[in-house]
């Protein structure tokens, strides 16, 4: 699979919904990234536990209403990614683009019969994410060997791994006093703009696949205790007790890591379990190339991809009719499951029910392209 372009002088992260640029760097790295996020939550339902989200007005809640800003497909009936969240920052030196870090996140909708809010923790572990990459490296710093002792110290940033990331993140989240408890999957991807390396992270059955030659070159395999059940990370109340006994209580550095060198035309999908539980590797290959038949600004078929894997997604969900990975995967286990795999926290309500079935779902779709 290839997408037809112009050669670029530029060095493009991108993180796009509809027609929203994240910022373009006048410097020449030997790779660009182009990337679109697009997700699709739950419509709201009167039978819904009410909310408290973070407020407008504190550092979370103003970056996660600058993130959604961005807006969503048109053909989604959306308005909130539910429990799942993410983000796309490039990683700089300066006013130098040296690659692009974004990751995924689905908040444990179990949750919810406790009272809490699943979608608090993995929107504060995507912010504490997005914030520590800001300024750091993709890869080792570059220090020019001619200067002195103390000008090399001068030199801004650190490199900085998913698994490093993700560290970081969970304690800014058990430092969060907004986030009460929760838990969530998550994983982290930084790519470098200088090399060309792939580096991730993955806790939990959040994952990623590499498209390459119209097939699949790499796919994360998901972590779990057992069956439906993925490893995650938690956060437990103030003084639980014996109440979450049973709580699942998973650490980063049993996170999955991964690295490999890119090439010319890959595609990286990162995803929440609501898009590998219904889609399979082969269907989302056959989309990306669809969407690239069509032809148009790279940057737009990207974008295209994303939507489309995402509207996909949510129908195959409510299928009963058509064979899912999930449904695989639990005849695997000796379990009976048919068709697609909805929102199982769902309050146990026919209306509800036949209303707002479905499962968030949180897709993030990158082009990667040698510009020497």
């Amino acid at each position: 699979m290839h997408f037809h372009s112009p050669a670029r002088s530029l060095l493009t992260a991108l993180a796009r919904r509809s027609n929203h640029t994240l910022a373009v760097a006048p410097v020449i790295r030997p790779y660009t990234f182009i990337l679109a996020s697009s997700w699709a939550g739950k419509p709201i339902h009167p039978e819904d536990i009410p909310k408290v989200p973070f407020s407008k007005d504190s550092l979370i809640g103003k970056w996660r209403s600058k993130t959604l800003a961005r807006g969503s497909s048109n053909s989604i009936p959306s308005t909130d990614p539910g429990e799942d969240f993410f983000y796309v920052q490039q990683m700089r030196s300066h006013s130098v683009v040296e690659g692009v870090s974004f990751g995924v996140a689905d908040g444990v909708g179990g949750w919810v019969e406790s009272g809490v809010d699943p979608a608090l923790f993995s929107q504060a572990l995507m912010y504490h994410a997005h914030r520590y990459s800001r300024n750091a490296w993709a890869g080792e710093p570059e220090i020019d060997p001619t200067m002195d002792y103390e000008e090399r110290e001068q030199v801004e940033g650190w490199e900085m791994t998913p698994y490093e990331c993700l560290d970081l993140a969970y304690g800014g989240v058990l430092r969060e006093k907004f986030v009460q408890a929760g838990s969530s999957t998550a994983c982290l991807i930084n790519l470098n703009a200088s090399s060309g390396i792939l580096r991730s992270a993955n806790l939990g059955d959040s994952g990623f696949s590499i498209i390459r030659s119209a097939s699949i070159f790499y796919r994360q395999r998901a972590q779990t205790h057992f069956f439906n059940c993925p490893k995650q990370l938690t956060k437990l109340p103030a003084n639980a007790g014996r109440k979450f006994a049973r709580a699942c209580i998973d650490s980063p550095s049993e996170a999955a890591t991964y690295q490999t060198k890119l090439r010319d035309g890959d595609i990286v999908v990162a995803y929440t379990d609501g898009f590998s539980d219904n889609v399979f590797p082969s269907e989302m290959v056959t989309i990306c190339a669809l969407v690239a038949r069509q032809g148009g600004p790279e940057e737009l078929q990207v974008q295209r991809i994303a939507d489309r894997l995402v509207e996909y997604a949510r129908q195959c969900m409510m299928s009963k009719k058509r064979v899912s990975p999930f449904e695989r995967e639990a005849a695997r286990e000796g379990m009976f499951f048919r068709g697609g795999k909805p929102d199982e926290y769902a309050p146990p309500l026919p209306s509800y029910r036949l209303t707002n079935p479905y499962a968030s779902v949180t897709v993030i779709v990158g082009l990667v392209r040698e510009t020497s």
